[in-house]
């Protein structure tokens, strides 16, 4: 065997040894993403029980992510305990930090209130826009071409239009119910007819509306989440100092917004349940999962996973909360994954011409212009 062989050979090891661990990686994110499903729609019908024993949303929040800031503290302090310290955060990050937080503490806001008003199922349902609005957001920062000549194109286009056409069907259409409950869980339906009272589906349209917004704002923040995260890649880092605007934020808010003073009492009920679950499983380790991914595959792979949760809310919501499934749901929902799947399918293809060397499309450039000064 001679040299050239031996660097053949070593070449081609090396490439499959990073492929190996790039497969890891993928599937290490993969499982990773897919829990975090699980974790939000656990948390979704945690909220909703407490919500039916008058939980306020706006002390929710904040307790919730103050406790998180004490788990987060101790966890950034250990997993640095042996490794190289991070770098100081420039001012240019930290600002989009602060943006970051303002973004989460309205999307909890918006969340906790729409599912008050409606079920973790439309919740569910709706987070489902976020590929669509996700898609729309890249076009308009240029991190997404269209090219009417390719097929790519028109299933983006198309798949964005079926994804927001399945969310309305499911806000404003409920049809005849398929299954049946009385529980206190469940929206008030009359039994034997297919219409609800006037009260429970203007709460259901303006929850409806609620959680639609929540979606369109946690587009944004994946993507703030990935220009920061590009730049100063700390994950710890990045989620402790955002929990911490995040608790000063939702102080504010609480205060001006819940003037009862046995809300801020906690009693332990479903409601000091939804704040440790909250606290440790969604905010501490949702948002460091979720930061993570955004670094290593950006924030349409992020988004991509929500239509599970459409899944698992509905046989949640109807096992542990008795809600009432109906027509319009299933359409809509079977609307919102055809129409998510199309983007995907469309992304994957563009992703395969990329390998070919076929052509670069705009999104593997940079999300938004970087500045020299992020990271000394």
């Amino acid at each position: 065997m001679n040299v050239l062989d031996v660097h053949r050979h070593s070449s081609q090891f090396i490439t499959f040894s990073n492929e190996l661990m790039a497969t890891r990686v993928g599937v290490s994110i993969t499982a990773a993403m897919i829990s975090v499903q699980f974790l939000e729609v656990g948390l979704n019908t945690l909220v909703k029980s407490a919500n039916t024993n008058g939980m306020s949303n706006y002390v929710f929040i904040l307790y919730s992510n103050l406790l998180a800031l004490f788990f987060l503290l101790p966890s950034t302090f250990f997993f640095y305990r042996n490794a190289p310290p991070p770098p100081p955060i420039p001012t240019s990050v930290l600002s989009r930090i602060l943006l970051l937080s303002c973004l989460s503490t309205t999307v909890q806001t918006l969340m906790y209130t729409g599912i008050g008003y409606s079920s973790p199922t439309l919740a569910s349902a709706m987070v489902d826009l976020i590929p669509a609005f996700t898609f729309i957001i890249a076009i308009f920062s240029r991190m997404e071409n269209l090219n009417m000549k390719r097929h790519s194109s028109y299933a983006k286009i198309i798949g964005t239009v079926v994804s927001i056409a399945g969310a309305l069907i499911v806000t404003l259409y409920k049809g005849m119910p398929i299954t049946l409950s009385g529980t206190s869980g469940s929206l008030p339906n009359k039994i034997g007819t297919n219409y609800l009272s006037a009260e429970a589906n203007s709460n259901w349209i303006l929850g409806g509306f609620l959680l639609a917004t929540a979606s369109f704002c946690l587009s944004i923040l994946f993507v703030v989440q990935t220009w920061i995260i590009k730049d100063y890649p700390e994950e710890f880092v990045v989620t402790t100092t955002a929990c911490g605007f995040v608790v000063v934020l939702s102080a504010i808010v609480a205060l001006f917004a819940e003037h009862n003073k046995k809300a801020w009492i906690l009693k332990p009920d479903m409601e000091l349940v939804s704040i440790f679950y909250s606290a440790i499983f969604v905010v501490s380790i949702r948002s460091v999962v979720t930061t993570w991914a955004c670094r290593k595959k950006g924030p349409v792979y992020v988004a991509m996973f929500n239509p599970l949760a459409m899944v698992v809310a509905i046989a949640m919501g109807i096992t542990f909360l008795g809600d009432t499934l109906y027509l319009g749901s299933v359409i809509g929902a079977v609307a919102i994954a055809i129409g998510f799947y199309s983007v995907m399918w469309a992304m994957a293809q563009e992703e395969n011409m990329v390998k070919n060397n076929e052509f670069v499309p705009s999104s593997t450039a940079p999300l938004l212009p970087k500045k020299s000064t992020d990271c000394t």
